[in-house]
């Protein structure tokens, strides 16, 4: 509480004197009180206390919103001292330095909403304005004017502001969504950034213990490996993918694995029952195949497999990958991996997509539920 009065003390103060200085200016005959309506006074001193502590609060934070601020203080005391000396009902020069004054404060405080709808706010103030400074000076003599006034108020210059202050309040949820927005594009590069790169130093790592020997297998694997690395850096920052690159992108990953491992490993991808023509959101299925090898195949000497089915129905894409693990080796810790893939789901479907995994019998199933309409 005390921190916040500290930051926020140049208001306190402003509305402290402000009481003070409306009693003096009153005294004085620049201004008129309302008597015995002490509620108003105290709105009064609220808004004004505010306005004269804007330029001490923002001095140190920028210098050109303080001379804006002074400068508008200036026309404001000109406008008051004009109409104390020249002491004309509803003075057309003051009336136009108040609104001056007005639409100089709405800039500084938001500057940006201002020059966007700059034009709008002409279009409404513009024919108003005009409208009474010929109902002030042209329309008769004074007796004629105040007369009018009885059927025109000037509370009709206020009505416009809820409407301008609910496209303000519009325009702030655009922003807030915007920077929402960037920062989970932000948040997804660096997700995408930490796919699978130790799978790519372990297959360089084979690839060159094949090329010692002379494999014929060599050119295979650098091809795989290719087509694998050019599929994650380009097709990789697309949003979305056909799954058909998908189940090309997982069968190469597949397929090197198969030629690192000296052990028998039953390996089933059955996507016949999917329309692959469908889109998804690119490398979302290869950590749950990785996690697939590194917790089930690597910890079996044999009979280790691993069964996977990718397939659809009218509203929903469906991903199963199921394995064998080895119970005395497995990892407490998810890793990275599979945390990775929680949050890019959150981030991308948010509700419309669900994750489920299951271990029995010293199998580890998972499912991966994504809606066709997300």
């Amino acid at each position: 509480m005390i921190k916040l009065l500290k930051k926020f003390k140049a208001f306190l103060i402003g509305f402290i004197i402000m009481i003070p200085v409306f009693y003096v200016l009153d005294y004085f005959g620049f201004i008129l009180l309302p008597k015995e309506k002490s509620f108003e006074i105290f709105i009064y001193a609220t808004i004004w206390g505010f306005i004269i502590a804007l330029p001490f609060y923002y001095f140190k934070k920028n210098k050109q919103t303080v001379i804006r601020l002074l400068v508008l203080f200036l026309v404001l005391v000109t406008a008051l001292i004009i109409d104390s000396y020249m002491k004309l009902p509803d003075n057309p020069i003051t009336f136009i330095l108040i609104m001056g004054f007005w639409v100089g404060i709405a800039y500084v405080l938001s500057p940006t909403f201002i020059k966007k709808y700059w034009k709008l706010i002409v279009i409404i103030y513009g024919p108003l304005l005009l409208y009474f400074i010929y109902l002030r000076l042209f329309s008769g003599d004074l007796q004629a004017y105040l007369e009018i006034k009885k059927d025109y108020p000037f509370y009709i210059f206020f009505l416009p502001i809820p409407i301008l202050f609910l496209i303000w309040v519009f325009e702030q949820w655009k922003w807030l969504q915007n920077l929402k927005a960037e920062k989970s594009n932000a948040e997804l590069s660096l997700l995408r950034a930490q796919i699978n790169p130790h799978f790519f130093f372990n297959t360089l790592n084979n690839l060159y213990a094949l090329t010692v020997k002379n494999s014929k297998q060599a050119p295979e694997v650098i091809l795989k490996l290719s087509n694998m690395m050019r599929y994650t850096i380009y097709e990789g920052e697309k949003e979305t993918v056909q799954l058909d690159d998908e189940i090309a992108y997982l069968n190469n990953y597949i397929e090197l694995h198969k030629i690192r491992y000296k052990k028998s490993v039953e390996i089933t991808f059955d996507y016949s029952s999917v329309d692959t023509h469908l889109t998804i959101v690119p490398l979302m299925y290869i950590i749950l195949l990785e996690n697939a090898f590194k917790h089930g195949v690597e910890t079996l000497t044999e009979k280790a497999f691993i069964h996977i089915k990718l397939f659809d129905d009218n509203d929903f894409i469906y991903f199963t990958i199921e394995n064998n693990f080895d119970p005395n080796e497995v990892n407490e810790t998810n890793g990275i991996g599979l945390e990775n893939l929680k949050r890019r789901l959150t981030l991308l479907y948010k509700n419309q997509h669900e994750l489920i995994v299951s271990t029995s019998n010293n199998r580890y199933k998972t499912t991966l539920k994504i809606s066709k309409h997300a």
